[in-house]
């Protein structure tokens, strides 16, 4: 899985829930300042990441992750990638 596979992912799923243009979607876009995303918004961006992605995210992380990018970073780091090549 690549940083842009996930990126657009998540690109997808904010234009569809916040019905928005995808390209104002970039990895410095912050979810609240830039998008106007409320609490539910984030939620299902974290039920979508998981469902897809098969990472989990406490509500701790979650509120640490404000922009586009710490959210690709967070399935990047939890390994996909690399569960996605050995398979």
């Amino acid at each position: 899985m690549t940083r842009e596979a996930i990126l657009t992912l998540i690109r997808t799923h904010l234009a569809d829930e916040l019905t928005i243009e995808p390209a104002r979607v970039q990895e410095v876009t912050r979810f609240r300042e830039d998008l106007e995303a409320d609490s539910l918004d984030l939620y299902t961006l974290v039920q979508e990441l998981e469902d897809t992605y098969g990472v989990r995210m406490s509500d701790e992380q979650a509120a640490g992750i404000l922009t586009v990018g710490q959210a690709v970073d967070f399935v990047l780091a939890s390994g996909v990638a690399d569960r996605e090549a050995g398979a």
